[in-house]
């Protein structure tokens, strides 16, 4: 059995029983039996269907933020944004898909050669718990549009979202097996990649995982994307506006409880203004409201397990024994972390150099715009990076100096339907949303005539 179970109270709310090899066989023939008809459909009837989707998600938000809230301890208002944002991404690739993949003609010796883009199958989806429903609507609504078939094997302690999810696509009335949540633990997923009625794999998650499903996928030649962890950082050059800024680094770092893949996690400020920079964010985390996520005024949850909660714990103390200073919070209580900023942060320590998943933050200065960069791009992960500062020609002029998948300037990194999300180093490969997402998981085929 697999349980989901309240992080705030610690109550199971609800027992799902695994799939067995039997019913897992059936889910995947009823998919396979299913593309041969829906690859079939028109973009005008699958758009049809995912406006219907983006409806049911707007209109029944409430129920599906609540079990996002109960499940993982998400606060309840970022729990509805997260539903509404799903319905955003349906909405994008109903209104877009059909331009995203129309045949692109190329001028050859050919009497006529273009490429067409055509679905390839059934996509395995492989899912983490952060933005339980998010991170699946993401692949779900691109997927589906360009004729493929979604099958979902999502993170054991939200599975109640999982078949909300499937919910949402029955209620919008997508022909039965289009996507199908598939109760399993972990360890039936190397079979499910190696059945060869999956033809790809995407895996949002850790990168032990990450490389646990490319490995298999590999070395079934089959397509795979991940999006891996990410270690963010927070830039602040000495012209940035102070008041702006940490009202940005506050919601980068601690929305969501902290535990997100694109959150800001290291906090690098010019030491010219790092006290007063300091100062001001310590003031506005202290501010922020800790408390029962079904509460409309938290902000700040649970966890979404204890021992989440106990590995940031570990990452602190860690960091502390090392030489950093706790100047805000540094306490736990079961899988509730205080908010918790640390000073003298150096690459050496846990705090910098790992992956820090919660409302947790350290601070290290520079006093170089060369020493600023050489920081960001010193992490094994490359995700995204935030920069601030009043100059856009400088800006401009160090864009191509990080290495990451995506710079924002003034603004924390964030995920958009029209823009290409996704990392580089061990943060993952791939693309996810808008025209190059959708293009991830068909075949590109050449189509010649003499």
């Amino acid at each position: 059995m697999i349980e989901s179970k309240n992080p705030y109270t610690g109550e199971i709310l609800e027992k799902f029983k695994e799939l067995t090899k039997p019913e897992i066989d059936n889910a995947l023939e009823k998919a396979n039996s299913r593309f041969k008809e829906w690859k079939k459909t028109s973009f005008k009837e699958r758009a049809g269907l995912m406006n219907k989707a983006a409806a049911e998600l707007k209109k029944n938000k409430e129920e599906y933020a609540k079990d996002i809230s109960l499940e993982m301890g998400k606060p309840i208002t970022q729990a509805i944004t997260e539903v509404e944002k799903c319905a955003w991404v349906c909405e994008y690739y109903a209104e877009n898909t059909e331009k995203h993949l129309s045949s692109k003609n190329i001028k050859t010796d050919a009497a006529r050669s273009y490429v067409n883009y055509e679905p390839i199958g059934v996509v395995l989806a492989v899912m983490p718990w952060n933005y339980p429903f998010w991170q699946v609507f993401r692949f779900a609504a691109p997927a589906l549009m360009a004729g493929n078939i979604g099958v979902l094997k999502h993170a054991s302690n939200v599975m109640r979202s999982a078949n909300n999810i499937q919910k949402v696509f029955e209620r919008a009335g997508f022909p039965e097996a289009c996507f199908q949540n598939m109760v399993l633990g972990s360890s039936k997923i190397e079979d499910i990649i190696r059945d060869p009625r999956i033809k790809a794999v995407t895996l949002t998650g850790s990168k032990p995982a990450g490389a646990a499903v490319a490995s298999t996928a590999g070395q079934e030649i089959k397509k795979s994307v991940l999006e891996l962890g990410g270690s963010n950082a927070l830039v602040i050059f000495k012209d940035a506006n102070i008041s702006e800024s940490v009202k940005t680094c506050v919601q980068a770092r601690f929305q969501n409880t902290g535990q997100s893949c694109i959150a800001g996690k290291r906090l690098i400020i010019h030491d010219s203004i790092a006290e007063e920079f300091t100062e001001e964010f310590v003031k506005q985390v202290r501010e922020l409201k800790s408390g029962d996520p079904l509460n409309e005024d938290t902000f700040i949850g649970t966890l979404a397990r204890v021992d989440l909660a106990e590995d940031l714990e570990n990452q602190i103390q860690d960091s502390v024994k090392a030489g950093a200073k706790i100047v805000l919070g540094g306490n736990r209580n079961k899988a509730y972390m205080e908010p918790t900023i640390l000073t003298d942060v150096t690459p050496e320590m846990s705090m910098f150099k790992d992956e820090t998943f919660g409302p947790a933050i350290g601070i290290t200065t520079f006093n170089k715009d060369q020493e600023a960069i050489d920081l960001v791009n010193i992490s094994d992960f490359g995700l995204g990076v935030s920069i601030f500062t009043e100059d856009m020609q400088f800006a401009e002029k160090i864009i191509p100096e990080f290495e990451d998948g995506a710079v924002f300037v003034n603004e924390l990194v964030k995920s958009d339907p029209r823009l290409p999300f996704g990392g580089t180093k061990i943060s993952g490969y791939g693309r996810e949303l808008s025209e190059d997402g959708i293009k991830e998981f068909v075949n590109k085929k050449t189509v010649y005539f003499k």
